[in-house]
């Protein structure tokens, strides 16, 4: 199913639905006010936002209209869920990972596997990469694994449900400089060839020269 690009309002919403139905069951589906709560913490969230109820509800009823969330009847406070899952066709593993990338943005594999614990627990760093892999493979990409930064071990993973990710000017720059370092390398590897080339042609046309007997 092709769906439209998140806003950033939106993908945090549904991130928060993820996250609490698998942290505060109890509380789930959320009221509105839980939600934006939810959306507005402090903690485990890459920007923190300040949104008032009426933006994380009209961020609902967009995300309604994609089916990616279902209002829950019966009850006297309007609760609620998400259907991320459903929608996009992803199995718990990705859930959780596409969940923990819109919440606290870029994350290599590492910390993803560390931070997904409570919403699924990988057994190690290659399954998380495995499933990162196969979201980056399908058709549209749900994540792209981002160029490294400076300084950095580890290569970085940032979901595409909003878009393309805008890099830090840092790591655009170091970007930059690795394609101008490897293409001044590929000059100075070709003059190389050159210059090894004339000594050989020089070395071709001295014997030449000696056998016809020519004098300098």
């Amino acid at each position: 199913m092709t769906l439209r690009i998140l806003s950033a309002v939106e993908a945090r919403v549904l991130a928060v639905l993820v996250e609490k139905q698998h942290t505060v069951p109890d509380s789930y589906p959320l009221s509105a006010n839980a939600l934006t709560l939810g959306c507005n913490q402090k903690t485990a969230r890459e920007p923190v936002m300040n949104l008032s109820e009426a933006e994380v509800l009209q961020a609902v009823d967009e995300l309604k209209a994609m089916h990616l969330v279902n209002t829950v009847s019966g009850s006297r406070v309007v609760r609620f869920e998400h259907n991320l899952r459903r929608v996009f066709g992803v199995p718990g593993q990705a859930e959780a990972l596409l969940t923990l990338l819109m919440l606290r943005g870029p994350l290599t594999a590492a910390e993803l596997r560390l931070h997904t614990e409570r919403l699924h627990r990988f057994a190690d760093i290659s399954s998380v990469e495995g499933f990162l892999e196969e979201l980056a493979e399908r058709e549209p990409a749900l994540v792209r694994k981002l160029p490294r930064a400076p300084g950095a071990r580890e290569q970085r993973w940032a979901h595409l449900l909003s878009g393309e990710p805008v890099l830090p000017e840092a790591a655009e720059a170091a970007s930059e400089g690795m394609l101008r370092d490897e293409a001044i390398e590929a000059l100075r590897s070709e003059q190389r060839a050159l210059r090894a080339e004339v000594e050989t042609l020089r070395a071709q046309l001295a014997s030449l020269r000696a056998s016809l007997g020519v004098l300098d």
